[in-house]
């Protein structure tokens, strides 16, 4: 398993536009993706579940992936999250 960890910076946090590219980035990938934020976690294929963690600006994630695909996946989600929140 493989993660790393984020700090928000966009002023609105995790919101609509970007957790939708977020879903359509996680879903290229075969490994298992989860978003974790304090003691709640989601599925990073989940636009629901991933809108519901309330993630603001500011906030620290985690985001690990497990499977075939995993160091392919952190290195993605790594450099999207750098350039979009």
């Amino acid at each position: 398993m493989k993660s790393f960890s984020y700090e928000i910076k966009d002023a609105v946090g995790i919101h609509a536009r970007p957790a939708g590219l977020l879903v359509k980035e996680a879903k290229g990938f075969q490994s298992k993706l989860v978003l974790k934020k304090g003691d709640k976690s989601a599925d990073l294929t989940k636009l629901m579940a991933l809108m519901s963690l309330g993630v603001k600006c500011g906030d620290t994630v985690t985001v690990s992936a497990e499977g075939s695909d995993e160091n392919a996946a952190i290195t993605a989600l790594e450099a999207f999250f750098k350039q979009n929140l």
